[in-house]
């Protein structure tokens, strides 16, 4: 007889190669075709709302693997939250107006843009923004991401444009919206106005001088000791390009300063400064004359060192003793700091240099020259004039412009801000941010920092692919005009015909019907050439998706984007939300780290580095990706590379190993009929039942808190320890050698289906291909859901949570842990072969024996050996001891009995029964129901 027939092995069409890359495209076309997310919307109608607002990428390139993270991060979110009983829609969008795609299009057009109108140019715009949304769909839906694909947000749409020009509105509506000349962030290169945003630090060289500037006021009646003496102010900067800016000289209000003399001239400075200044300028002997308070230097004046005009002394908070003479040069034109200090003293905001970063007729000796270039002659220059003490190369952290890479600098031209404090925009800001919660909790300090320090909000661009600042002057009298009626007047033009019609019609066309100023009467107006800032358009998508989709709600519940967003998308929303509507516009905030090689080294084409998901995606499939997203704590900056890519690969099919073995014994398992109950189970199964919930508990917990790289290693420790090493192992014998109707192969058939439903369903969010797949092979089941992804996450079942019974097997399992060793080295020794031919004596103080003996019958089964013993110690010389298990011996031998042809195990039953004498008798009663059930 072939006994081999007669065992109940394992069969499933679920297949063991992944082959990932052909069957996901499938499971892809699956979900569209019977609108899985459509179902889901309409599943989940009335449940509460949980809504990730997604922060919308730029439609320019293909997406590149910090991308794809940052989307597979969000479907993590959704898919897990839908399960977890929330209506969680998903609404991706894009962000389309900006420079780079202005840039990429005047590339494209060459010299053919020349003979272009604006809206022409807008249009080609439009169209290569388009493209790319096409582009990145496709690559977003082939990562497993689902959402609204089919109706995304735009800023670009038309009703979107229009709510940018609304919300504008409303800041010009309650006063924070102002036009005015200030320092702002300028890249010569681009031409335009920066945000902070778009500045990018990187490290620059550049001259430092120290500068006197002589005073030719007699200083006498302030400090006496200057009497009769050639006295200079001496400053310090990094700049020296915008020494022809100087308007004043800066000091401390609290500060010391002193008069020190050296070779027959008089230097002013701070006091804590001199003998490393006097040092520096190479003053070997040199002697402080006079101390005093800054005060007495208020509105004195200096002179500049090379133009014919004065340089007042201001006093300021903002000097330091860090580096310098504590006497800052100030250009009220080309410094944030300078310029709030300038307007304390009635100074010019002067800037003589033009959008090219040239510097204007006016300066004289350098006009024409590019600020960069003219650094080199202004030091030449002080240097012939005797004013410089000394120069410098100095490498230190500078401004560059995050499009074109180059330095940028600061420069004061008329443009359009957010005022941070006249409607108290700053302090409203400040207390929003401490109603949201912020994850990892130093994103409150970072973006509270940002907020608390930041200048006005330039929100002007130079530019023309945007969204217009709706604002029109009166020719006769210069009156502005941007009222409320004004701004929802072109808003409605916008929403019918786009942006564009800003740059069609002319202002009569775009104000009301026969709008005169209400100033002076007149008809006769010139519309505002700027743009608004792109950061304006992405961070008022509260208003122009969350208020506006039915489906959606305001606040969101979360915002989830990478660090770098404190500063951008985070940051822009925050303002234009608290500006308006009086808080933020989230409830909570997530950040994640960049993407870095193995050795934590950022990506770039130089270092070769770079890592694309289309490869990988070809390569290995994207469930590996999602992988790769789910197992690192994606907080840090996150590592990918080939090596653990492969370790990843490793872990799946470690992974779909355990969930083919399960769905291959359940083969001839039916849920509603076969299911054993609670009571009915063997301890063995009741433990696993125990570790399935407490898997349960700690995967909901997990993704409740973001924490997916916990719920990857739970879910991947317990295939690989719980399940593989242990009771899988323990349960082939069961299941492959019991009666097939037997109540231990249906009890262990039951866990077995308990454990696939809820880790196929846990890990659902992060393998949805696989999870997917698997779901299909399932034992078929009245009433169950299409798709795993309309499942909800299984309940921790609380009756099968047992801490005492888990603690016996606890101890069980570090048992068999010992005697797994210890057959290890009888092998090793030729003692035995296979497991099964051993016979094992465990030999323990009381206690322990005690502990086990309940357990006598089945340590044969754990160990998955034959024969198992226990004696109390001593034990036999020479008897391995246990590594784990204090006061634990362990004896192999070989079996006693026969090998059974069927199960393979020695007993000494084997021959009794003469119709099958090569078998033991648990077989020959296995052998026996199968017979039974055949003559039925």
């Amino acid at each position: 007889m072939d006994y081999k027939k007669t065992l109940n092995l394992p069969s499933t069409d679920f297949p063991m190669k992944a082959d990932l890359t052909r069957r996901e495209p499938d499971t892809l076309e699956k979900w569209y075709s019977q609108d899985l997310y459509g179902l889901l919307r309409k599943q989940s109608s009335g449940r509460k709302k949980f809504i990730l607002h997604d922060g919308p990428p730029y439609a320019n390139g293909n997406i590149h693997i910090g991308t794809a993270l940052n989307k597979i991060l969000k479907d993590i979110i959704v898919r897990s939250r839908q399960m977890a009983g929330n209506d969680a829609a998903y609404v991706p969008g894009w962000d389309c107006h900006g420079l780079p795609i202005e840039h990429n299009v005047d590339k494209q057009l060459g010299e053919k843009k020349a003979s272009m109108t604006t809206v022409q140019i807008r249009q080609r715009c439009r169209e290569y923004a388009q493209s790319f949304i096409d582009v990145q769909r496709s690559e977003f839906k082939r990562l497993g991401v689902l959402g609204l694909w089919d109706d995304p947000y735009l800023t670009m749409a038309y009703a979107y444009e229009a709510d940018i020009v609304r919300e504008c509105g409303k800041f010009a509506d309650n006063g924070a919206l102002f036009r005015g000349k200030k320092p702002v962030y300028w890249c010569n290169s681009c031409r335009t106005a920066l945000a902070e945003a778009e500045v990018e630090y990187e490290d620059a060289s550049t001259p430092s001088v120290f500068v006197a500037f002589p005073v030719e006021e007699n200083l006498s009646d302030a400090v006496p000791e200057l009497s009769g003496k050639k006295v200079s102010i001496v400053i310090w900067t990094t700049t020296p390009w915008t020494l022809p800016a100087n308007l004043a000289i800066a000091l401390h209000p609290d500060f010391p300063y002193a008069a020190v003399e050296a070779s027959g001239k008089v230097y002013i400075l701070a006091k804590d400064l001199v003998d490393s200044c006097m040092k520096a300028f190479g003053f070997d002997e040199y002697s402080i004359i006079a101390q005093f308070g800054a005060k007495v230097l208020e509105k004195r004046k200096a002179r500049h060192p090379f133009y014919d005009r004065d340089s007042m002394v201001i006093l300021g908070s903002h000097v330091t003793l860090d580096a310098g003479t504590g006497c800052v040069h100030t250009a009220p034109g080309h410094g944030r700091e300078d310029h709030e200090v300038g307007l304390e003293y009635g100074l010019e905001t002067y800037s003589p240099v033009d959008d090219r970063g040239c510097f204007t007729e006016d300066v004289g000796f350098f006009a024409g020259k590019f600020v960069f270039k003219a650094n080199a002659e202004i030091v030449e220059k002080l240097k012939a004039d005797g004013t410089l003490l000394k120069t410098e190369t100095l490498s230190h952290s500078y401004p560059h412009c995050w499009r074109c890479k180059k330095p940028v600098i600061f420069r004061a031209t008329p443009q359009w801000f957010i005022s941070m404090d006249k409607t108290g925009l700053r302090k409203k800001a400040l207390e929003a941010i401490d109603q949201v919660t912020w994850i990892p909790k130093w994103g409150r300090e970072r973006i509270y920092g940002m907020i608390e320090n930041r200048p006005d909000w330039c929100v002007s661009r130079q530019r023309s692919w945007g969204v217009p600042i709706v604002a029109f002057y009166c020719k006769s009298c210069g009156e502005l005009i941007n009222d409320k009626n004004t701004v929802e007047h072109v808003a409605l033009l916008v929403e019918e015909h786009g942006a564009d019609v800003w740059f069609d019609k002319d202002e009569a066309g775009l104000l009301p019907p026969g709008f005169v100023c209400p100033k002076c009467g007149k008809a006769d107006f010139e519309k505002e050439t700027d743009i608004l800032d792109v950061w304006f358009d992405s961070g008022v998508s509260h208003a122009a998706v969350l208020e506006r989709r039915k489906n959606l709600a305001w606040p969101a519940q979360l915002y989830l984007e990478g660090s770098d967003q404190h500063r951008g998308w985070f940051h822009s929303s925050l303002l234009t939300a608290v500006g308006t509507r009086g808080r933020a516009p989230y409830e909570a905030v997530l950040t994640h780290g960049f993407v870095v090689d193995e050795n934590g080294r950022k990506m770039s084409k130089s270092l070769g580095n770079i890592v694309a998901p289309k490869e990988v995606i070809n390569k290995y499939g994207a469930e590996i990706l999602r992988m790769w997203v789910a197992a690192t704590d994606y907080r840090d900056d996150i590592r990918i590379s080939e090596n653990i890519l492969k370790q990843l690969v490793d872990a799946y099919r470690r992974i779909r190993n355990t969930w083919r073995f399960i769905l291959g014994n359940l083969g001839d398992f039916n849920p509603v009929a076969d299911k054993v109950s609670r009571d009915d189970m063997p301890e063995i199964d009741r433990y696993a039942m125990h570790r399935l919930q407490k898997l349960i508990r700690r995967s909901r917990a997990a993704y409740e808190e973001y924490e997916f790289h916990a719920v990857y290693h739970a879910l991947h420790n317990f295939c690989a320890v719980d399940l593989s090493a242990f009771y899988l192992d323990i349960l082939k014998d069961r299941l492959y050698v019991n009666a097939p109707d037997s109540k231990d192969r249906r009890s262990a058939q039951t866990v077995l289906h308990y454990l696939i439903e809820a880790m196929v369903s846990l890990m659902a969010p992060v393998m949805a291909f696989t999870t997917e797949e698997a779901w299909e092979y399932l034992p078929k089941m009245q009433g169950r859901e299409l798709s795993v992804h309309a499942t909800q996450f299984p309940e921790v079942d609380n009756s099968f949570l047992d801490d005492e019974l888990a603690a016996r097997w606890d101890l069980l399992r570090r048992v068999r842990a010992d005697v797994t060793k210890a057959l290890e080295q009888a092998r090793n020794e030729k003692l035995v072969g296979h497991p099964l031919d051993a016979a094992v004596t465990l030999y323990a103080q009381k206690d322990l024996i005690d502990k086990l003996k309940p357990y006598a019958d089945e340590l044969k089964a754990v160990f998955i050996v034959s024969q198992a013993d226990l004696k109390e110690a001593p034990a036999p010389e020479g008897t391995l001891a246990a590594g784990t298990v204090e006061g634990l011996h362990i004896g192999v031998g070989r079996a006693s009995g026969e090998k059974c042809v069927r199960c393979w195990v020695y007993d000494t039953s084997v021959g009794n029964d003469s119709n099958h004498p090569g078998v033991c008798s648990r077989c020959c009663n296995a052998l026996s129901q199968l017979a039974g059930r055949t003559d039925e």
